[in-house]
């Protein structure tokens, strides 16, 4: 006595394509909001190495850094956004969520240093990246209660997360901070939240820079 199978169905490319990319942001945001670096270790990334002090503050020395990606897409405002565009200044790209307790708990402190560095005329630019908000609506309450002037390119899908070349200081939990130097190259990173101070430690050294 034999036993049919029930025929197996094949999944189209475009079917394989979607579940791998779901699969790789899925393994972006498992280290979500609690997440953060161990200290003191030196890793090798491609493009060159990158030392984490223990505040957990990744950086990497300016003739080994690596290009960052392109970044572009529609702002949480509608605004279409290049971060390409902005080289030539030290830029602050800090990921974030409205349903993330510690992003609601540093953004105060972007806010605050996004405006003082304005104030004083610096070449740096803040842009946030906005993931995993199922609408604009909640990222835009988020600004309006935090006073976040700049603007934050909406990725719901966390997609642009995955630009990020492995084994460099790439995002890897929200929220994530990443500064960019003024030749648009990964200089610094935490993925941790950060206050007013720890956020300028990270910024200073790069405006400082010939």
């Amino acid at each position: 006595m034999s036993l049919s199978r029930a025929p197996r169905r094949r999944r189209s490319p475009s079917g394989r394509a979607s579940l791998l990319t779901a699969v790789a942001v899925a393994g972006i945001m498992t280290l979500t909001s609690c997440s953060g670096p161990g200290g003191g270790d030196k890793a090798s990334g491609s493009g060159g190495n990158y030392v984490t002090g223990v505040s957990g503050l990744s950086t990497v020395a300016k003739g080994e850094r690596t290009e960052a990606p392109g970044l572009d897409g529609e702002t949480v405002d509608g605004k279409a956004l290049d971060t390409t565009t902005l080289k030539g200044k030290v830029v602050v790209l800090n990921v974030w969520g409205s349903w993330c307790p510690p992003c609601r708990g540093e953004a105060k402190y972007f806010a605050q240093v996004s405006k003082e560095l304005a104030d004083a005329g610096k070449d740096v630019a803040f842009v946030g990246i906005n993931t995993r908000d199922n609408s604009k609506q909640n990222a835009t309450a988020f600004e309006e209660t935090y006073g976040i002037t700049y603007p934050s390119l909406y990725d719901p899908d966390g997609k642009l997360m995955l630009r990020f070349p492995k084994g460099t200081l790439n995002p890897q939990a929200i929220p994530s901070t990443i500064v960019l130097d003024k030749e648009g190259r990964i200089a610094a990173r935490t993925l941790v939240a950060i206050n007013a101070e720890q956020l300028r430690s990270m910024i200073d050294p790069l405006l400082a820079e010939k």
